[in-house]
């Protein structure tokens, strides 16, 4: 008889060894597991899909509807340090005792009437937190996507509002190799009749046209609802709504306005279900929070931490970074997966970036860090410009710091886990060994 795993810790790894794929693209089994443990929804759902923005969507979505008295459950993923941030109920991290026992009801419905059926960790995982969702008694749902749309075993719940972030390259091996094939398995989670928000400016005509083909309410950017304004403040307009005199999401970067945009326009699409004031929205986008996007740390140097991971994100990495001012000296921690393109991901931060500190991360998936040093004196032009190897992201953080000055600053991108790496004893405030600490 099998031993049942006890702490949360355990039960991931347990999931990590039922499939053999970490990958599986479809939804029968997570399907058949769902419907054994008969999880839905009462109150409305809202499932984020896209390249990039899908995390600031929801937080944004999260905080306006929480503004609004609303109880909200939102999943994520992936996680930055621990398991538990993949569920927010009401803003905070679920409790892990919760979790435990969802996956406990996950695994005996997994293997009901001895019809054992194979998961993968990210369906286990999903099927745990749907579960734990379906009895908080919540006012809202919001779903994120975790890999396209389509076959994401977040697709097996009916959502009442579908937003599509941006559509760019990424995850190419299962999604397809351009942004017109990208774009239709993102196009997946549109449902018939019901509203989908596209806030991609420029979105692929396969994305439209699966809106047309299953009759779907389709809201566009720039067609349906659109935004206007100045330096300090800015205004949205759509569909007999507007809000003028908004300051500007808390959330930092250029990117963060359209974002904002598509969850106003969704939140327009339930406003019959779930309405909400002027006032929840300003407070909502004034106090939005959400770690390591474009997240700027103050201090001598100042840290910047940012989870950009394919070429669309870096390259508006690069934007914002530009946009910072003038700063001596540019030091980049940098850890990556192997599957992405990173040739690109450096060439486009480079003309930025001073001294590279490339580091090693703790999956299989990612690129060595000496793999990432050839990968980038293979593209590099800047005699100025070093690069050194780290073993991991504290270590390549710390070389950093031992030589930046206080008028430096150190971007930390590349991956979730380079990032997590950096803050998993917390925010570090910096301080250059040469400073006077006091």
């Amino acid at each position: 008889m099998k031993t049942e795993p006890h702490t949360l810790d355990e039960w991931l790894a347990f999931c990590e060894q039922l499939h053999p794929k970490n990958i599986d693209m479809g939804l029968d089994r997570v399907k058949v597991v769902a419907n054994r443990m008969d999880i839905q929804f009462a109150c409305p759902v809202i499932t984020v899909a896209g390249t990039n923005g899908k995390g600031s969507t929801c937080a944004m979505l999260e905080s306006i509807l929480g503004q609004a008295g609303y109880r909200t459950g939102v999943y994520t993923s992936p996680h930055l340090v621990h398991f538990e941030e993949r569920l927010r109920l009401q803003g905070e991290s679920v409790n892990a005792t919760e979790l435990i026992a969802s996956f406990a009801s996950v695994e005996k419905a997994r293997c009901q009437n001895n019809a054992e059926v194979s998961l993968t960790y990210f369906e286990f995982s999903t099927l745990a937190i749907l579960n734990v969702m379906a009895h908080s008694q919540l006012d809202v749902v919001i779903l994120e996507v975790g890999l396209g749309g389509r076959l994401d075993a977040v697709n097996i719940i009916e959502p009442d509002c579908a937003v599509i972030t941006s559509v760019d390259l990424d995850h190419m091996e299962f999604l397809g190799p351009d942004r017109e094939s990208i774009g239709f398995e993102k196009a997946g989670i549109m449902r018939t009749g019901r509203p989908v928000v596209v806030s991609d400016p420029m979105p692929p005509q396969s994305v439209l046209d699966h809106a047309k083909e299953i009759d779907a309410d389709l809201w566009r950017f720039g067609v349906d609802f659109n935004v206007s304004g100045d330096k300090q403040q800015w205004g949205w307009a759509g569909r007999g709504r507007r809000y003028s005199g908004l300051a500007y999401p808390a959330l930092r970067g250029a990117n963060q306005l359209v974002n904002a945009a598509g969850v106003l326009a969704a939140l327009a699409t339930l406003r019959e279900r779930l309405p909400v004031t002027a006032q929840a929205v300003r407070n909502g986008l004034a106090f939005v929070e959400l770690p390591a996007r474009f997240q700027i740390i103050p201090g001598q140097p100042t840290l910047v931490l940012d989870v950009a991971h394919n070429p669309h994100s870096v390259a508006a990495l690069a934007a914002n970074l530009d946009a910072m001012g003038y700063f001596p000296t540019t030091h980049a921690v940098f850890g990556a997966m192997a599957d992405k393109d990173l040739a690109l991901m450096l060439a486009k931060v480079n003309p930025l970036i001073d001294k590279w500190y490339f580091t090693d991360l703790p999956t299989p998936r990612a690129e060595s860090a000496a793999g990432l040093l050839e990968k980038w004196q293979a593209q590099n032009t800047r005699r100025d410009a070093k690069g050194v190897v780290c073993v991991d992201p504290q270590q390549a953080l710390q070389a950093a710091i031992d030589a930046a000055d206080p008028t430096d600053r150190i971007v930390v991108f590349g991956s979730f886990y380079t990032v997590g790496g950096i803050l998993k004893d917390g925010v570090p405030r910096l301080f250059a060994k040469h400073m006077p600490n006091n």
